[in-house]
């Protein structure tokens, strides 16, 4: 398995926020940096226009404006090589630094980034280790003990461990929302993520990690067993809008395939013999399709014999049902009880007949 590692704390993203009054100061003081070298706070690499922006005299500078709410900027001066993360809020903030240096550069007055800087002088040696630790694996470097494998697991755990007495020690912080959206990446439990997110206070909840982490948690339920099955309309091979929760009291297995898909085609055979042998024992397939072309839609339908209810709106893998449920490969299912809930999913051959069998018989 091929381990991917994608940190937040590198990653700067376009963002829509909520308001926050006031402004913020940056008196800067970078010694060794030339008179009149312009120097930019921005938002993200994307966004060609500053923030703010100045010229520096005698190595010092000043930075004014406002932010709706605390979020990381990037600080940068001549040609931008250099690079300064600042988790900026609107407070009256001072920078020292050396001009080969700007990274390390010291940042007093913001509550925030005060924050920030005890997250990465705990959390970035962390995630050095454990980015090397990835990289070996993912040269599959020999690990007959299975050392790496124990080495990751263990950084992995601490990581988690810390993140929690981290978010538990600072609730109110914007930070905190950010450390539990980076330790998403090592968790696959949204349980996990979402006794972080529950911790916050409502105002770090509404801003742009923790709605981040509220979708997260929002996505990672959708299709999960146990969990309601999310409801949708899409229209059948006549035109006529369909819901799933119509078919409530019932059984019903939603069957994600297409005319295209071979193995979805070799898999109908056994979901034909399921739907005949329990349609008169209160179950039901709605088959949602990811075709683009109705003509070999329905003539699939046709060919397979394929008797049950259908939907698709066409869009093949943009099927809005599919981006719904997370569907990124097909054949896919989901096997629902009379009162919605998924309590199966991805049945294939016999272990669909024999689970409609335990259910039905």
């Amino acid at each position: 398995m091929r381990i991917r590692l994608l940190f937040l704390l590198h990653v700067i993203l376009p963002l829509t926020m909520f308001a926050q009054s006031g402004s913020f100061t940056i008196k800067g003081l970078v010694r060794g940096l030339p008179d009149g070298t312009e120097v930019g706070l921005y938002v993200d690499d994307v966004n060609s226009e500053p923030v703010a922006k100045a010229k520096s005299e005698k190595g010092s500078f000043e930075l004014k404006g406002s932010v709706t709410e605390p979020y990381i900027h990037i600080l940068t001066y001549g040609d931008k090589t250099q690079r300064l993360a600042i988790f900026l809020d609107n407070s009256k903030i001072t920078l020292n630094g050396i001009v080969e240096a700007v990274a390390k550069a010291e940042v007093k007055g913001s509550p925030t980034h005060a924050d920030f800087d005890a997250y990465n002088m705990e959390f970035s040696p962390m995630f050095e280790q454990l980015s090397a630790v990835v990289k070996d694996l993912n040269e599959r470097k020999p690990d007959p003990e299975g050392k790496l494998r124990a080495e990751y697991e263990g950084l992995v755990k601490s990581i988690q461990e810390k993140t929690d007495k981290y978010i538990q020690s600072r609730p109110n912080s914007y930070v905190s929302a950010f450390a539990a959206m980076v330790a998403t990446q090592l968790n696959t439990d949204v349980a996990i993520t979402e006794n972080r997110y529950n911790l916050l206070n409502e105002k770090v909840k509404q801003g742009y990690f923790g709605t981040m982490l509220a979708k997260n948690i929002s996505d990672s339920k959708v299709g999960k067993i146990g969990s309601d099955a999310v409801d949708f309309v899409q229209n059948d091979t006549a035109g006529n809008p369909v819901k799933l929760s119509s078919f409530r009291g019932k059984y019903v297995l939603i069957d994600f395939w297409a005319s295209w898909c071979r193995p979805c085609r070799m898999e109908n055979p056994t979901v034909v013999k399921a739907y005949n042998q329990y349609k008169e024992k209160n179950f039901t397939v709605l088959g949602v399709s990811l075709d683009r072309s109705k003509d070999a839609w329905v003539k699939a339908i046709a060919d397979d014999q394929l008797t049950w209810t259908h939907v698709s709106d066409l869009k093949f893998w943009s099927n809005e049902v599919a981006l719904k449920y997370k569907v990124e490969s097909i054949p896919q299912n989901f096997l629902l009880d009379p009162s919605g809930k998924i309590i199966a999913k991805n049945l294939r051959g016999e272990q669909l007949l024999e689970t409609l069998k335990g259910l039905l018989n």
